[in-house]
């Protein structure tokens, strides 16, 4: 596949729409507003935020790179490593709901965002492994 070719993936534009929504709450929740800078981390939610900004930039990355190798466990390492960084992202959503955040809805947005990347996710992780075969 060629780097063309990704915004033609479902899974893929799933991805940047989780990107820009997991974007989205750590700005929201960062009590330093500076937190999308990648700077100095003052508090337990700045820490959650960063985590979160970074996982979503990874799910993008592995996907990228799943999609456009030609070796099979590099694929399956990048398919991994997505699998982690999902989970991840609905850990964090918890800390930060055990943090006292009084949003939840915004939280709840993600996990749906996650859920739904989820489920593309799984779909075109089954054609992969099936071309492979």
């Amino acid at each position: 596949m060629e780097r063309n070719s990704l915004n033609s993936l479902g899974v893929y534009r799933r991805s940047l729409a989780l990107r820009d929504m997991t974007e989205a709450v750590a700005a929201y929740f960062a009590q330093n507003r500076e937190i999308l800078s990648l700077r100095k981390i003052d508090s337990f939610r700045d820490d959650i935020s960063q985590s979160l900004l970074a996982d979503a930039d990874l799910i993008t990355k592995e996907l990228e790179q799943a999609a456009l190798s030609n070796c099979p466990s590099v694929r399956m390492r990048s398919l991994s490593y997505v699998n982690i960084m999902t989970r991840n992202i609905l850990a964090y959503c918890n800390g930060l709901e055990r943090d006292g955040v009084k949003e939840k809805e915004y939280l709840n947005l993600l996990r749906k965002e996650i859920r739904i990347f989820r489920v593309s996710f799984k779909k075109w992780r089954k054609s992969l492994i099936n071309k492979n075969d």
